[in-house]
C-alpha cells in the first residue's frame, strides 16, 4: 500500500468510528489536541488498524503517534515492512 493509500484508510476510520470532522485531517493534525482523542480512542484505532492491515500494531510504536502523518508512517512501516 502507498502511504496516501494508508492515509486515506485512516482518514475513513477517524471519521466512521471517531466523528472526526473531514477538513481537520490534515498530515499534521494532532490527534489528542485537535481531534479531542483520549488514550481509549488511541487503543482503539489500534485495534482497527490491526484488523484492517491484518498484523499486529506494536504498542511501543504507537506511544510515540500524535499526528495523521505518525499513524500513517506507523501503519505503512507496518504494512510495507519499511
Amino acid at each position: 500500500m502507498t502511504d496516501q493509500e494508508i492515509e486515506g484508510a485512516i482518514k475513513k476510520i477517524l471519521v466512521e468510528e471517531f466523528e472526526a470532522d473531514p477538513a481537520l485531517l490534515t498530515p499534521d493534525v494532532n490527534l489528542f489536541a485537535d481531534l479531542d482523542l483520549d488514550s481509549i480512542d488511541a487503543v482503539d484505532l489500534v485495534v482497527r488498524l490491526q484488523h484492517e492491515t491484518g498484523k499486529k500494531v506494536d504498542p511501543a510504536d504507537f506511544k510515540k503517534i500524535r499526528t495523521l502523518k505518525d499513524v500513517t508512517a506507523a501503519v505503512s512501516k507496518l504494512v510495507n515492512g519499511g
